[in-house]
């Protein structure tokens, strides 16, 4: 073989690495799903608290053992998000809300509770575990072991995700899953 034919070779295999690369990239970043306005319209008629509405107030233990009670929020904005370990659109969001806690959550006076609907993980605490550890969350996790918090919210599909307003209030709730740039979004517009 003369060295230009070794050369092309060696291109190839290094090229044909990098696009393998590149596609599990791609398979262990799911991108979020982004929804039409007609598809958010059938979403907004999906039962559950509406904006304008006053929260149920809550006091959870977080996966660190801390106590958190939604009603000591007030003054801050608050990203109410519920989910679950096994569920691939939670999956796809905890990215996107890791990195714009971490970049934005003191300047943008807001707080995260990623409330795990425990009541439903097959696998119990050990698979929550697993997760925040795998996607490195650094907000704080509440545990709804009884599932008693996602009925009072009248949860249905998740992720399912309030926005809270300084005044209490609930600004926003977006059914599914979000990039940091819809974070971003919902979070500037609110009071």
């Amino acid at each position: 073989m003369s060295k230009k034919t070794i050369g092309y070779v060696v291109a190839a295999l290094l090229i044909g690495a990098m696009v393998v690369m590149m596609v599990k990239s791609k398979l262990d970043k799911p991108e979020p799903v982004v929804y039409t306005s007609e598809e958010q319209k059938a979403m907004d008629s999906i039962p559950g608290l509406k904006k304008g509405e006053i929260p149920p107030d809550f006091e959870l233990t977080t996966l660190d053992g801390e106590t958190v009670k939604l009603s000591e929020m007030k003054g801050k904005k608050v990203v109410l998000n519920f989910w679950g370990s096994w569920c691939p659109p939670c999956k796809a969001e905890m990215p996107h809300m890791q990195k714009y806690y971490k970049k934005n959550a003191v300047k943008d006076n807001v707080e995260f509770l990623a409330v795990n609907l425990t009541s439903g993980e097959k696998k119990g605490l050990p698979a929550v575990e697993q997760f925040v550890d795998a996607y490195g969350l650094t907000f704080p996790i509440p545990l709804d072991e009884t599932g008693e918090i996602a009925q009072q919210y009248q949860v249905m599909i998740i992720p399912t995700t309030y926005f809270i307003g300084t005044d209490g209030v609930i600004f926003h709730r977006h059914i599914g899953p979000m990039d940091e740039k819809i974070i971003k979004s919902l979070v500037r517009e609110m009071k």
